[in-house]
């Protein structure tokens, strides 16, 4: 494996276990949980770049999927909350 996507997924590796112990902890904190989901996402970045530079593969995470609602759900909830803020303003 080469130097810099055995690099990257030693970092990928550290990251999601310092996530899984912060997250897997009784009380989580909601900033804590934060910042070590922004840890493993840049570590997947990393690798994904690393191994995009070394194979011209692309990001095996692509296909991953966001947790939470649908993006269609999100712009229908984002339109009527847009309206109703609308229509209150308008009433003032």
């Amino acid at each position: 494996m080469p130097k810099k996507i055995d690099a990257a997924r030693k970092s990928l590796t550290k990251a999601l276990k310092k996530h899984a112990a912060v997250v897997g902890s009784p009380a989580v904190s909601l900033k804590k949980a934060q910042r070590v989901s922004a840890e493993v996402r840049e570590a997947a970045n990393e690798y994904a770049e690393a191994v995009y530079k070394k194979t011209a593969q692309p990001s095996p995470f692509a296909e991953l999927t966001q947790p939470g609602l649908e993006a269609t759900t999100l712009a229908s909830l984002e339109a009527e909350r847009d309206a109703l803020a609308k229509k209150k303003t308008s009433k003032k």
